[in-house]
């Protein structure tokens, strides 16, 4: 299932103990810096084999918000 994989691609960048949330965000959530961003992008274009735009990519601050920019290639949660 999708969400499985979703939080799996967070938890392996930002560890299991990781409370995925919403208010798990960039710069609030414990280790999310823009290079620790940059690797959860990557595996998230890997696993969902899809290619974030760049302004999705700007705008990737939050699990919850994540989750819609993922709608919008076809990743249903």
């Amino acid at each position: 299932m999708n969400i499985e994989k979703y939080d799996h691609c967070f938890k392996e960048i930002f560890g299991d103990n990781a409370e995925l949330n919403e208010n798990f965000k960039f710069g609030a959530a414990p280790g999310w810096d823009s290079m620790a961003h940059m690797e959860l992008i990557a595996l998230l274009e890997d696993t969902f084999n899809i290619m974030l735009e760049a302004d999705d990519i700007l705008h990737y601050g939050s699990y919850e918000n994540g989750k819609l920019i993922m709608k919008k290639y076809g990743v249903e949660m």
